[in-house]
């Protein structure tokens, strides 16, 4: 499960960062420690030049609204797709088989990149009450993380030759592991740079192995902390929503 993250970089680090074309335009992107579904967030693709196709294709970085919006899904008004259930998540074993996925993961593939994500673990309080308490898991070492994602392009099909494209994406999520699964049965599926190449190619598709279920391994680095009830309205967002509450700085007890 993945409903809620955090992202500081924008688009041009980004893209030096991974020698890639910023295609974000005049979006603007500030930090947005609060990312919540239909936001407007960052995502990494590899597609060719359209007017030189024959050319090796190159990373890019995209602006896309976060909840795929289905090619078939109908209009609600000229340009405007039918409101719906946001697909912010897409199960990894089952997307290949999804009629909302299926055609994404053989074709528009995507990473998308966050210093960390949210979960809420439900506790008992000093009275007894069930009070949901938030953690946020990120590299220990401060680095950023990439998660599979699926993306997809919808346009109004009555407005023809006129339509403007409307870039979505969903992010991927399989079976917990290692630690993880104290906060919650389901995480973001990363995407280790070493299988990027693959993941991005937009020729060939990808193997199934790439949507399996990591080694625990895979996030031995990653840090759980908790961090304060502020992140629970979409309306606060500011970099205290990553302070460490409780002992030992927020981390969660493993036992």
């Amino acid at each position: 499960m993945c409903g809620r993250y955090a992202t500081t970089t924008n688009p041009a680090k980004l893209a030096v960062e991974l020698d890639a074309i910023d295609e974000t335009g005049d979006k603007g992107f500030n930090p947005n420690y609060n990312v919540a579904p239909t936001n407007q967030v960052l995502t990494v693709v590899e597609r060719h030049d359209r007017d030189h196709p024959e050319e090796p294709a190159a990373l890019r970085i995209r602006a896309m609204r976060w909840g795929l919006i289905p090619t078939w899904t109908k209009t609600a008004e000229p340009g405007v797709p039918v409101k719906g259930k946001p697909l912010f998540n897409a199960r990894a074993d089952k997307a290949a088989t999804t009629a909302s996925f299926r055609d994404a993961v053989k074709k528009r593939r995507c990473l998308v990149p966050m210093d960390g994500w949210y979960e809420w673990v439900t506790d008992a309080d000093g009275a007894g009450k069930a009070v949901k308490r938030p953690y946020f898991m990120s590299r220990a070492d401060g680095g950023r993380l990439y998660m599979a994602g699926l993306w997809s392009v919808w346009r109004d099909r009555e407005l023809g030759d006129a339509a403007q494209p409307l870039l979505s994406c969903t992010i991927l999520t399989t079976d917990a592991v290692g630690d993880l699964t104290k906060v919650h049965d389901r995480m973001p599926l990363p995407m280790p740079r070493e299988h990027w190449a693959a993941w991005l190619d937009p020729d060939h598709p990808a193997s199934e192995a790439l949507l399996e279920t990591p080694a625990a391994e895979a996030v031995s680095d990653i840090l759980i902390r908790e961090v304060p009830s502020l992140v629970n309205s979409v309306k606060n967002n500011g970099p205290e929503l990553l302070s460490s509450v409780g002992d030992q700085g927020g981390q969660i007890a493993l036992i």
